[in-house]
């Protein structure tokens, strides 16, 4: 990789999961990744429902308090991998994605996400790398 984007905002804010972007899963069509991922986490249909009608950024906070299925931690990358697939298969979202190649994708953060990003260049960075994968798969086909 020849140089980095560090964080999802501004210009590069159609990589993060609380972009617009609409997504279906499980029946349901959600606004953003992020509400398709938090309805994810549970099995709770009346939290789907609910997810499917808030702005992403609530999605996230309303997701930290639906009770988790027992199987998250095993599938949560997978879930999430389906997910990014779904959302760039909106070709000007594809198109971006793939216009990034040759530049690591960091999900850098500041409010503590040291698994699907980094902090102060300390973390898993998981979205990023998910991103990346996908990015691949798309330039190859």
């Amino acid at each position: 990789m020849t140089d980095s984007i560090n964080g999802f905002s501004g210009d590069w804010a159609f990589l993060s999961n609380l972009y617009p972007s609409p997504v279906e899963w499980n029946s349901f069509l959600f606004p953003s990744v992020e509400n398709a991922f938090q309805a994810a986490k549970t099995s709770d249909a009346e939290a789907w429902k609910r997810l499917t009608a808030l702005p992403p950024d609530q999605a996230a906070t309303f997701g930290q308090t639906v009770p988790l299925r027992p199987d998250w931690e095993e599938i949560k990358l997978t879930v999430m991998a389906e997910l990014l697939a779904a959302k760039f298969e909106i070709p000007a979202l594809r198109r971006r994605l793939i216009a990034t190649a040759r530049r690591d994708l960091i999900n850098q953060n500041w409010w503590g996400d040291r698994f699907w990003g980094r902090v102060k260049d300390q973390g898993e960075n998981h979205l990023g790398r998910l991103l990346m994968e996908l990015r691949q798969r798309l330039l190859a086909e």
